[in-house]
C-alpha cells in the first residue's frame, strides 16, 4: 500500500488500528529522501499531538514541528520554514495560506487523516485547493470510514485530489491474520415508572406543540414527526421571515417550532442519558425563562402543568436511569476479575460523562478519567493529550469520554468499549467500536433502553453501516479492475482544467 501511495496521490481505506499511519510513515520517509517537506494534517489537537509524537519518534534525520491555530501567525510561519514535517490542524494551516503567511512550494506530500473529513467548505478542501497550485505533489488520504454514499467518496477523492483508491477489509487476506475478535453485546434495559411518567408527560407537551404547528401549516401531517423534520420546518420559518414576511401566525410558529425543539431534546435526555441530564436542561430551561432569554415562548413552556409536574418528579425522585448501575456492574466486573485491563466508556453528552465518571470512581479498583472537548470549560489540548497518554501508562484504567474520544485516537490496548447510547451515525459507530480490538480481542456492550429512540438511532446506524459495507465490497471490487472511478478521473480533470 505504501508503495502505491508514494507512487501517486491516493485515498487509503483501511480498518481502525491495521497501521494506517505506518503506511503513511512509509510514504513520508520516500518523500524526504528525495529532498522536499512533508504536511501532516489531522483534525483535532490531540492527534496532531499523537502524529507529532510517532512521526517525530520513528524518523530519522528529519526535523519535525507542530502547529495550530493558538500560536502567533510567526511562530507557525517559522515552523514550516525550518521543519522537514509539519504536522498541523487544517484551519490553522487554511488560514495562514489564504492570508499568505506562506506557500507550499516546498511541500512533496500532504497527508489527509481522517480524510472523511473532505467535504463540503471543511478546511482540507480549501488547503487542497491551494496546493493544487503545487505541479507534482502528491496527496494523501486516510480514512477507516469513509462513509455510506458512494457520492461521498467521489467527493473526497475529488476534493482533496486524490487519483486512486487503494483498500482493504479485515476479510482480506493480507488483512485477517492479523485482526481480532471483537465481540459486540447489545443490552436492552426496561425504564423505570419515574421516567417513564416524566417521558409521558414531555410527550404530550410535544404532540400539543406539533399539532398546533400543523394547523399553523408549519408542518405536514405525520404519523411521527421527527427532531430532523422540526429542524427543517424552522429553516423554512425563519427564510419566510428573512425574505420579508411578518404575520401573527409566522411569529407564533416560529415560537412554538423553538419549543418543540427544546421539548423533543429533553425527551431524549430523559430516554437514552437519565434524570441528572434532564434535570439540568430542566432547570436550564426555567431559568431561561425567569431571566427573559428563554424567547418568546420561554415563560409559557415553563407554565405549562405538565411542565410543572416534570419538575416535581424531577426534584423527588431518586432514581436514576437503568443504563448508570449497569455501567458500574460492567466496568466493576471487567477491572476486578481481569486486572490490567483498559475500558472506554462513551457518552453524547458531557453532563453524563460526568455523572459516569463520579459515580464509577467509587468503585473499588477504578481510576477513572475523562476525556472530553475543549469548549465551555472542558479540557485543553494538552489535558487531552495528558489524559490519553495517563490511560496508555495505567495511571487510569477507565476512561469516560464524549465524541473527541472517537476519532483516530491511539488508546493502545482497550479491552472494553461501553456505549451508554446509540448514535445514528455510521461513521461514529465504526470509530467508537475502533478504540478496542487494536492489539488484543475486544469487547462491546452497547446500553439500549427499550421503547426509546436508542431502539430508532441503532437500527438507523445498523441499516447505514449496512449500506456503506455493501458499497465499500462493490467499490473493492472494482478498484481490483479500475483502481481510480471514472466520477473521479472526470471531476479531477475538470478540476485541473
Amino acid at each position: 500500500m505504501a508503495e502505491g501511495c508514494a507512487k501517486e496521490s491516493t485515498l487509503l481505506i483501511l480498518p481502525t488500528g491495521l497501521g494506517k499511519t505506518i503506511v503513511a510513515l512509509y510514504v513520508v520517509a520516500d518523500i524526504l529522501e528525495k529532498g522536499r517537506k512533508v504536511m501532516i494534517l489531522a483534525p483535532t489537537k490531540p492527534l496532531v499531538d499523537q502524529h507529532y509524537s510517532t512521526f517525530s519518534s520513528l524518523l530519522v534525520d528529519a526535523e519535525v514541528g507542530v502547529m495550530n491555530g493558538n500560536m502567533p501567525p510567526e511562530k507557525r510561519k517559522s515552523v514550516v520554514k525550518d521543519n522537514d514535517v509539519i504536522v498541523a490542524t487544517p484551519q490553522a494551516v487554511a488560514n495562514d495560506l489564504g492570508n499568505g503567511l506562506y506557500d507550499m512550494n516546498d511541500i512533496g506530500l500532504v497527508v489527509y487523516d481522517e480524510a472523511h473529513r473532505g467535504t463540503g467548505n471543511y478546511a482540507y478542501v480549501n488547503v487542497a485547493k491551494e496546493y493544487k497550485k503545487n505541479a507534482g505533489g502528491l496527496s494523501m488520504g486516510m480514512t477507516a470510514s469513509p462513509g455510506s454514499e458512494r457520492e461521498r467518496i467521489d467527493e473526497i477523492c475529488v476534493n482533496l485530489m486524490l487519483r486512486r483508491i487503494d483498500m482493504r477489509s479485515e476479510d482480506d487476506t493480507d488483512v485477517s491474520p492479523y485482526t481480532y475478535n471483537v465481540t459486540i453485546n447489545k443490552i436492552e434495559l426496561d425504564m423505570p415508572k419515574d421516567l417513564t411518567d416524566v417521558i409521558g408527560l414531555l410527550d404530550d407537551m410535544l404532540k400539543g406543540y406539533i399539532k398546533e404547528l400543523i394547523d399553523l401549516r408549519a408542518l405536514q401531517p405525520s404519523e411521527h414527526v421527527t427532531t430532523k423534520q422540526l429542524l427543517i420546518a424552522g429553516r423554512t420559518l425563519h427564510f419566510r421571515h428573512k425574505t420579508g414576511e411578518r404575520s401573527a401566525v409566522l411569529f407564533r410558529a416560529l415560537t412554538v417550532q423553538a419549543m418543540a425543539l427544546k421539548i423533543s431534546h429533553a425527551v431524549g435526555l430523559a430516554e437514552t442519558q437519565g434524570m441528572t441530564a434532564l434535570r439540568l436542561y430542566v432547570d436550564k430551561l426555567a431559568e431561561d425563562a425567569e431571566q427573559g432569554t428563554g424567547g418568546k415562548g420561554g415563560k409559557e413552556m415553563v407554565s405549562e402543568k405538565e411542565f410543572t409536574e416534570i419538575r416535581k418528579i424531577l426534584d423527588s425522585t431518586r432514581v436514576e436511569h437503568p443504563k448508570i448501575s449497569r455501567v458500574m456492574s460492567l466496568v466493576s466486573k471487567e477491572v476486578n476479575y481481569r486486572p490490567g485491563s483498559k475500558v472506554m466508556v462513551f457518552s453524547h453528552y458531557r453532563s453524563t460523562c460526568d455523572l459516569l465518571a463520579d459515580k464509577l470512581s467509587g468503585i473499588e479498583g477504578v481510576s477513572v478519567g475523562k476525556l472530553i472537548g475543549q469548549s465551555a470549560g472542558g479540557l485543553k489540548q494538552k489535558e487531552q493529550t495528558n489524559m490519553l497518554r495517563a490511560f496508555r501508562d495505567g495511571e487510569y484504567n477507565v476512561i469516560v469520554a464524549t465524541s473527541v474520544g472517537e476519532e483516530g485516537l491511539d488508546v493502545t490496548s482497550t479491552d472494553l468499549v461501553i456505549f451508554y447510547e446509540n448514535v445514528p451515525s455510521e461513521i461514529r459507530t465504526i470509530q467508537r467500536r475502533g478504540r478496542t480490538g487494536r492489539k488484543n480481542d475486544g469487547v462491546i456492550y452497547v446500553l439500549t433502553a427499550k421503547g426509546t429512540r436508542d431502539e430508532a438511532f441503532e437500527a438507523v446506524s445498523r441499516k447505514k453501516e449496512e449500506t456503506m459495507l455493501k458499497r465499500l465490497r462493490k467499490l473493492r471490487e472494482s478498484i481490483r479492475r479500475d483502481p481510480v472511478p471514472k466520477a473521479v478521473q472526470k471531476g479531477i480533470a475538470d478540476f485541473d482544467k
